[in-house]
């Protein structure tokens, strides 16, 4: 598909999302002329970008999705400035919990949003549109904020990689703050080597480059708590899909070595539980008292407690972190990272505005703690429950060990597909079409959209309910034909292959890049009076053009 199809494509989906996914978003011609002037040899030429709600980006409020607190930024916030520097094109920003103030993506007057892969649970907060952005394929990459585990919760509850960086490699300049001190900027992507770029992109000129240690490289130390020290609050799944996890890591090469995450459990209680609330205050405290109908009521409420939090308690906290800083230093000598879920849980929608306070507070049990000992982390998607909710693992180093969680992220993401299947969609299975269902409800997620090889023929079958299409094999006589690659467990995958009816079946669908994949493909004896629409390249151009 060429560039500008590829835009048309992407402008198109964008128009047709939900549109409490953004808060303010640039019309299609602007992005257009964007993409146009765009740096076509930066390391992100071509991507879509999106940006979290309290991040500035020029020439759109920045509201941290608080209408009343909105004002217009005279530049863009360095990541973001550095992010367009590299070739992306910022197509808007993204609703959140208001005031970054929440990991569940309700507190918000935009509305809450759901989990792309299982409609009906929470996409997680407070990055909550960034998350559904790249999830949905409207976008490539997606920056969100990150104190409490507000960059890799919604990457869990969406099947995509949140990587949430060592504080200091990139300025939170430009950043409406919700604790200054612990705040930090986020990317989303659906691969980890994506992210990864994306942070190269936005880091601060003269970053550490955080080199993967040699001896870590090929058997990383990965730590893990004992099995009767994780709570998993009833979820009997995820603590069957972490184990998964865990082995697929020492299968790989890893070498397992169980540690004691009591201090680091301890810490994570510190920051809703301790005085740290407080610099949520110092931060917008003064607006909420001068707007209190202006602001969400559990955010209101979470802010204003904060108000009998004195200067000595604020000293204690201080003192009792510190302790726990050094309680924690010593385990890093037993481990060179750690593996935790990266929710115990997977809340619906209902659950959540039943009980916004409780189901908070256990969504950010393991990752609370992250920020408050400057540790760097990565969430990448670990299979789905039945319920075809993702389950997320997340990896966690200290400082600068930023390419070390990538690189165990990648060999975790690997060890997962490994247990799963490859399955490229062509016609009304494709993001947004009638059956798109059948993949979403069985956990299936967006791995990428690419085209078939060249020797493809496309054809719309007669007397289907939803229309379809058929893909035949066309040696020497073809094209390449849009396509979207979803990766689902087995069992699923063979659940999802029951369904499909005559003339279509499920065979080897070859891609541009040579990879083959399991895929649609049509009986030829179906193809008697059907049309021949390989020249639109495919199904939805088809659609758009007919």
């Amino acid at each position: 598909m060429s560039g500008r199809a590829r835009l048309d494509d992407a402008l198109s989906r964008i128009a047709a999302a939900p549109a409490n996914v953004w808060i303010d978003r640039r019309d299609g011609a602007d992005v257009a002329a964007r993409a146009a002037a765009a740096a076509a040899a930066g390391p992100l030429a071509g991507w879509l970008a999106a940006v979290k709600g309290n991040i500035d980006v020029a020439g759109l409020p920045t509201t941290a999705a608080c209408p009343a607190f909105a004002y217009a930024p005279a530049r863009d916030a360095p990541c973001v400035g550095r992010l367009e520097a590299a070739g992306a094109v910022v197509v808007g920003t993204t609703n959140m919990d208001q005031f970054a103030t929440g990991l569940v993506g309700t507190r918000t007057p935009h509305g809450p949003l759901e989990s792309v892969p299982a409609p009906g649970f929470i996409a997680g907060g407070s990055s909550s549109g960034s998350a559904v952005a790249v999830a949905a394929g409207l976008v490539d990459v997606a920056l969100g904020t990150d104190t409490a585990g507000s960059g890799r919760v919604p990457a869990a509850m969406n099947g995509i990689v949140g990587l949430k960086p060592t504080q200091a490699l990139v300025t939170r300049e430009g950043v409406v703050p919700a604790c200054r001190s612990l705040d930090c900027v986020s990317v989303f992507a659906r691969t980890v080597d994506e992210a990864w770029r994306a942070l190269g992109a936005i880091a601060d000129p003269g970053a550490p480059p955080c080199p993967v240690p040699a001896a870590a490289s090929a058997a990383p130390r990965v730590g893990v708590p004992a099995a009767d020290r994780l709570e998993w609050y009833g979820d009997h799944e995820a603590a069957a899909l972490f184990a998964d996890a865990v082995d697929g890591l020492r299968r790989d090469g890893a070498r397992i070595v169980e540690v004691d995450v009591g201090p680091f459990l301890e810490t994570a209680r510190l920051l809703y539980e301790g005085p740290w609330v407080a610099e949520r205050y110092a931060a917008v405290g003064d607006f909420i008292e001068a707007h209190p109908d202006d602001v969400h009521p559990v955010v209101r409420d979470v802010v204003l407690a904060a108000r009998g939090i004195g200067a000595a308690d604020a000293f204690r906290g201080r003192y009792r972190l510190d302790q726990l800083r050094a309680e924690t230093a010593a385990r890093w000598a037993e481990m060179d990272v750690m593996a935790l879920p990266t929710t115990p849980i997977a809340p619906t929608l209902a659950e959540t505005l039943a009980d916004p306070n409780g189901v908070h507070a256990r969504l950010g049990t393991y990752t609370n703690f992250v920020n408050l000992l400057d540790l760097c982390a990565v969430s990448v998607p670990a299979g789905a429950r039945g319920s075809g909710a993702p389950f997320g693992l997340q990896l966690v180093a200290p400082a600068f060990g930023d390419a070390l969680v990538c690189h165990v992220g990648r060999r975790a993401a690997v060890a997962a597909a490994d247990r799963s299947i490859a399955l490229a969609v062509v016609g009304a299975h494709l993001s947004g079409q009638p059956l798109n269902h059948q993949l979403t409800s069985r956990g299936a997620r967006l791995e990428a959209r690419t085209t078939t090889a060249a020797d493809y023929r496309l054809y719309r079958l007669p007397d289907t309910t939803p229309p379809k299409p058929g893909l035949v094999r066309a040696p020497g006589g073809g094209s390449a034909i849009e396509v979207e690659v979803w990766r689902l467990d087995a069992a699923a995958f063979g659940a999802f292959c029951r369904e499909v009816p005559p003339p279509l079946g499920i065979g080897n669908v070859a891609l541009a890049d040579g990879a083959v994949v399991k895929g649609f493909i049509c009986e030829p004896w179906a193809l008697g009076g059907a049309e021949d629409i390989t020249r639109f390249g495919g199904w939805r151009r088809y659609l758009g053009g007919s």
